[in-house]
C-alpha cells in the first residue's frame, strides 16, 4: 500500500493536499520519539551489568523516562491551550535535545542518578510532542477517518524504534566491554579488579552515552525546520475556549474517554514490560545481550508491519472490533511465554508485538472521538499521562524477575503474567466500545 493512495484515494480522503506538508512533518516526530523509546529499553540491560545494579533497580531508567511524561503532560496541555500546536512542538524539541546533550555530563560522573534525570527531562519534552502531535494528526482532516489517520501516522513511530533498536544491537551492545563472557557464557565483569572495572565502565558510558548525543543533533535540525514551516492552526483558538474545570468535568463525564485513559495505562505498561524484558527472557536461555536485542528488532518489524496492515484493515473492520481482536491474540501469546519453557516460548513473547501495533493509537482515536475541540488538548494530555503505565509496572515486573525461580518456573516467565492482564483489560475495552457504537 504506497503513501500516495492512503492519502488520496477515496472521496474520504485521509489528508487533504493544504494539509499534507504539516502531515508529513508532525508524523516525522513519531519517528524522532520512537527512536529515544527503543534505544532506552535495552540501556536497563546494560545499566544493570555496567552499574552493577539489580534488575529492579535498573528498571528506575524506564521510572524516569515514563515518569517524565505524566509529569509533564498536563502543563504541555496547559501550554497548547493558551499557545498553539506549532509552539508546543517547538518547546518540545527543545527540551528532548537538552535531556539528549546531558547524557554527556551523566557519562562524564558514571552516576546512575545522573542518567535517570536526563531521561526525565527528554522526556519532558516526548510528553509535548506526543501531547501535541497526536491530537494534531485528528485534526488535519475529518473526523470519519481521524483514528485511521492516527494510525498511518503512528506506522512510522516504529521506524524510529526500529532505528532506535538497530543502533543498541549493532553499536552500543556488541561494544559494551562488561558484557564480554567467558566459554561458559558467565560474563566476566564481576570478577574483574575495581581499577579495570573503572575503566570499563568509563568506555561503556562513552558508547551509551553518544547515540543520544547524536539524536540531540537531529531533533535541533527538525527544530530549525518546523519553526521556519508556517502551520495551519486547528486548536479553535479564535473560539470560546470552556474553562478548565468545564473541560474536566466533560472528560470525566465522557464514560469511552474514561474507560480509554484507564486502559491506555494498562496497554502502555504491557508494551514497556514486553519489549524490556526480551533481554532477561533470552538471557535465561543463554543467550548474550546483543543476540538477545535481534529479537527485540524482530518483534518491533512486527509491530511495524502490524501496524501498516491494521491500518488497511481499518477500511473494511470496525476499529474497536480490531482491538478486541487484537487483544485476544496478544493474551494468547502472553499466555505462551509465561508456559512455555524454552525458544518457543521467546517466539511467543516476540509475537506479542504484531498484535500491540494497533492498541495505542486506536485506544487514543476511540478515546477522543467524541471529544471537543476544545477539550482535545486536556483529554490528549491524560491520554499521553496514561504512558506513566510503563513507569510503574516494569519496576514490579523485576522485582518478579529478581526472584529467580518461582512455583518451579523461570521468575522471568512468571512475569509475563502482568503483560497477560494488560490485555485482558484492552481486550474488554474494545468490546465495551464496539458494543456502545452499535446502539449510536
Amino acid at each position: 500500500m504506497s503513501d500516495s493512495n492512503t492519502l488520496n484515494t477515496d472521496n474520504l480522503k485521509l489528508v487533504e493536499r493544504h494539509y499534507l506538508l504539516p502531515f508529513i512533518l508532525i508524523t516525522s516526530l513519531f519517528a524522532l520519539w520512537g527512536f529515544a523509546n527503543d534505544i532506552t529499553n535495552p540501556m536497563v540491560a546494560a545499566f544493570q551489568t555496567v552499574m552493577e545494579l539489580s534488575a529492579a533497580k535498573a528498571s528506575l531508567v524506564q521510572f524516569a523516562f515514563y515518569g517524565g511524561y505524566a509529569t509533564m503532560a498536563i502543563p504541555a496541555a496547559l501550554f497548547i491551550r493558551r499557545f498553539s500546536y506549532k509552539k508546543g512542538i517547538l518547546l518540545g524539541l527543545a527540551l528532548y535535545a537538552v535531556g539528549a546533550f546531558l547524557f554527556i555530563p551523566a557519562a562524564n560522573h558514571q552516576k546512575f542518578s545522573f542518567f535517570c534525570l536526563s531521561l526525565y527531562i527528554l522526556t519532558f519534552g516526548l510528553a509535548f510532542l506526543e501531547t501535541t502531535a497526536s491530537p494534531f494528526i485528528l485534526s488535519l482532516g475529518r473526523k470519519e477517518n481521524a483514528t485511521r489517520r492516527l494510525n498511518l501516522a503512528q506506522s512510522f513511530n516504529p521506524m524510529g524504534s526500529l532505528c532506535g533498536m538497530s543502533v543498541a544491537s549493532l553499536i552500543v551492545l556488541p561494544n559494551l566491554i562488561s558484557d564480554k563472557r567467558d566459554a561458559a557464557g558467565n560474563i566476566l565483569f564481576p570478577t574483574l579488579s575495581e581499577a579495570e572495572k573503572a575503566s570499563i565502565r568509563l568506555h561503556d558510558l562513552a558508547i551509551i552515552r553518544n547515540p543520544y548525543v547524536a539524536i540531540g543533533l537531529v531533533v535541533l535540525v527538525m527544530l530549525i525546520i518546523i519553526a521556519l514551516v508556517k502551520m495551519p492552526d486547528t486548536t479553535g483558538a479564535g473560539e470560546k475556549q470552556n474553562s478548565v474545570r468545564q473541560t474536566l468535568s466533560n472528560l470525566w463525564h465522557n464514560k469511552v474517554y474514561r474507560e480509554g485513559v484507564f486502559t491506555q495505562v494498562f496497554y502502555v505498561a504491557a508494551q514497556i514490560m514486553t519489549w524490556t524484558f526480551i533481554i532477561q527472557y533470552a538471557d535465561n536461555l543463554g543467550i548474550n545481550k546483543a543476540t538477545a536485542q535481534n529479537y527485540n528488532i524482530v518483534a518491533m518489524i512486527l509491530f511495524l508491519c502490524g501496524r501498516f496492515i491494521s491500518t488497511f484493515l481499518m477500511k473494511y473492520v470496525n476499529g474497536r472490533k480490531l482491538l478486541a481482536i487484537f487483544g485476544i491474540g496478544a493474551g494468547l501469546c502472553a499466555l505462551g511465554a509465561v508456559l512455555i519453557v524454552g525458544m518457543p516460548g521467546l517466539y511467543c513473547l516476540v509475537g506479542i508485538s504484531i498484535f500491540m501495533s494497533l492498541m495505542f493509537p486506536t485506544i487514543y482515536g476511540i478515546a477522543l472521538e467524541n471529544v471537543s475541540l476544545q477539550d482535545s488538548s486536556l483529554g490528549a494530555a491524560f491520554l499521553v499521562m496514561a504512558i506513566v503505565g510503563g513507569a510503574l509496572m516494569p519496576p514490579l515486573q523485576g522485582i518478579i524477575i529478581d526472584q529467580g525461580t518461582l512455583f518451579g518456573h523461570p521468575a522471568v516467565n512468571v512475569s509475563y503474567a502482568l503483560p497477560l492482564i494488560c490485555f485482558i483489560v484492552v481486550t474488554i475495552y474494545g468490546i465495551r466500545s464496539y458494543k456502545r457504537s452499535l446502539h449510536l
